[in-house]
C-alpha cells in the first residue's frame, strides 16, 4: 500500500515535486493531497485527481508524509495549526533557513523531520536536491523521502549545518543561470541574431556544457582552457568577464544568499 503524501502549500516547488512523483509512478494521484489558500491552485490539482483539503487537521490525518511547502515566514502559523496531528508522520521541510530543531520545538522533540533543499528543474525530471538525515528518522523512513526526490532528479546527502549554504549552490542557482542566458540572448539580439535562434543556441550550449562538466573528466579550469585558443575570440570574451570580476560577483551572490537563509532561520 502506497504512502499518502500531502503538500501544505501548492506553489511551484510543490508542483514540481508532484510532477516527479506522478511521472515516475511513486504513487497515484489519489494518494496525494494538497492544501493552499489559493482556490485556483487547488482546482488545478483537483482536476488531476489529487485530493484537496480544507483544513490542516484533515490534511495531516490523511497523510503519512507531509511536505511543508510554504514560505519560511508562514512556518509559525502552519506548525501551530499542525500541532497534535503529526505523530508518526514524516515531515519534509523545503523552506530556506528553517531548522529541524525549530520544527521539533513546535511539533514535539520526537517528530520525524527531514530537511530538503530542492530546485525547480524537478519539474522536468532534472532536479538536484540536497537532503539531511536527522534522528529519530529511520533509514527506511529517510529512503521514502529520498525516493520521492529521486523521481525528479539527483539527490545528495548533507549534514544540516550545510543546508543553508547549499541553497546558493543548487536551489537559487538556476536564477543565476537564467540571468546569464538572458544576457547572452540580449547580446545576440543586439548583434542582429533573432531571439528564438539565440535562445535555442544558448540553451543547448548550457546543456552540453553541463554534460562536459559531469562526464568529460576535466575540471572547469581545464574545460575553459580547451575552449580558449591563444589569441582567439574566447580569450577576448573572458577578458571582459575577468575585468568585471564575473567569478567574484557569483561568489558574492552565493554568500548573500546564504546570509539571507540564516536571517530567515529558526
Amino acid at each position: 500500500m502506497a504512502d499518502k503524501i500531502c503538500f501544505i502549500g501548492a506553489g511551484n516547488m510543490a508542483g514540481a515535486i508532484i510532477e516527479g512523483i506522478l511521472s515516475k509512478k511513486v504513487c497515484e494521484a489519489s494518494d496525494i493531497g494538497v492544501i493552499d489558500i489559493s482556490r485556483e491552485k487547488c482546482k488545478k490539482f483537483a482536476k488531476r485527481g489529487i485530493n484537496v483539503y480544507d483544513t490542516y487537521e484533515a490534511a495531516a490525518k490523511n497523510s503519512d508524509i507531509i511536505f511543508l511547502s510554504v514560505k519560511p515566514q508562514n512556518y509559525d502559523e502552519v506548525l501551530d495549526a499542525l500541532r497534535g496531528y503529526t505523530d508518526g508522520k514524516i515531515i519534509v521541510s523545503i523552506a530556506a533557513g528553517i531548522s529541524t530543531k525549530f520544527i521539533k520545538s513546535k511539533l514535539g522533540k520526537d517528530s520525524l523531520v527531514v530537511r530538503a533543499m530542492p530546485n525547480t528543474p524537478l519539474l522536468l525530471g532534472c532536479g538536484a536536491t540536497a537532503l539531511c538525515h536527522v534522528a529519530p528518522v529511520t533509514d527506511q523512513q529517510f529512503d521514502k523521502v529520498k525516493r520521492i526526490f529521486e523521481a525528479g532528479g539527483s539527490v545528495d546527502i548533507l549534514p544540516e549545518d550545510k543546508m543553508n549554504a547549499v541553497i546558493s549552490v543548487n536551489s537559487s542557482s538556476p536564477a543565476y543561470v537564467y540571468l546569464f542566458a538572458k544576457a547572452v540572448i540580449d547580446g545576440a539580439v543586439k548583434q542582429g541574431i533573432d531571439y528564438d535562434t539565440a535562445k535555442g543556441l544558448i540553451a543547448k550550449t548550457l546543456e552540453g556544457s553541463a554534460k562536459m562538466i559531469m562526464s568529460s573528466g576535466y575540471s572547469p579550469d581545464e574545460l575553459i582552457k580547451m575552449v580558449s585558443s591563444p589569441g582567439g575570440t574566447t580569450l577576448k570574451a573572458l577578458e571582459a568577464l575577468y575585468e568585471h570580476d564575473f567569478e567574484g560577483a557569483i561568489i558574492d551572490a552565493m554568500q548573500r544568499c546564504t546570509k539571507r537563509a540564516e536571517e530567515l532561520g529558526k
